[in-house]
C-alpha cells in the first residue's frame, strides 16, 4: 500500500498554476497551428532555411502538441501524478518545436517558450512536502513529561 503525505499549500498553488499554463499554452499552440493549416499563405518563409518543412505540416506538428499540453493539463489539474513528468516532457518538445518556428511566426513563437519555460519551471518545482501540522508520533517509548505544578 502506497503512502501519501499532505502537500503544502505553496505546492497545490504551483502544480495548478502549471495546469493552467498548459491549458493556455495548449490553446496558443492550436491556434498557431490552425495558422498554419487553414491559411498557410499569411506566414512569411524564409529562403534558405534549414527546418523550412510545408507549413500544412508544421500546423499538424503544432496541434498535435497543442492538444497534448492540453489533455495533460486537464490531468494536472484533476490530480493526476503521471502529468508532472509527461507536462515537463510536452514543453519540451513544444519549446523546441517553437524554436524551429522562430522564423515563421517569431513574437508568437517567443511568447509560447516562455509560457513553455514557465510551465517546466512550475511543474519541476512541484515538489511533495510533509504537513508541518500533522499529528506527533504516539509510539514513542519515552514516558511524557508532565507540565510543572505552580506552588
Amino acid at each position: 500500500m502506497a503512502d501519501t503525505q499532505p502537500v503544502s499549500p505553496l505546492a497545490h498553488g504551483t502544480a495548478v498554476f502549471a495546469g493552467v499554463l498548459m491549458i493556455m499554452g495548449g490553446a496558443f499552440q492550436a491556434l498557431e497551428a490552425l495558422a498554419a493549416i487553414v491559411n498557410d499563405k499569411y506566414l512569411v518563409v524564409l529562403p534558405e532555411y534549414i527546418y523550412a518543412f510545408d507549413l500544412t505540416l508544421w500546423g499538424w506538428i503544432h496541434l498535435l502538441v497543442g492538444l497534448g499540453l492540453l489533455a495533460i493539463g486537464i490531468a494536472l489539474l484533476r490530480g493526476q501524478t503521471w502529468a508532472r513528468m509527461a507536462g515537463i516532457v510536452i514543453a519540451v518538445i513544444s519549446a523546441i518545436i517553437n524554436f524551429t518556428w522562430l522564423p515563421y511566426s517569431p513574437w508568437w513563437a517567443l511568447m509560447v517558450i516562455g509560457i513553455d519555460v514557465l510551465i517546466i519551471w512550475a511543474l519541476a518545482s512541484y515538489l511533495r512536502q510533509p504537513d508541518v501540522t500533522s499529528t506527533p508520533d504516539v509510539t514513542s517509548t519515552q514516558p511524557a513529561k508532565t507540565p510543572p505544578t505552580m506552588s
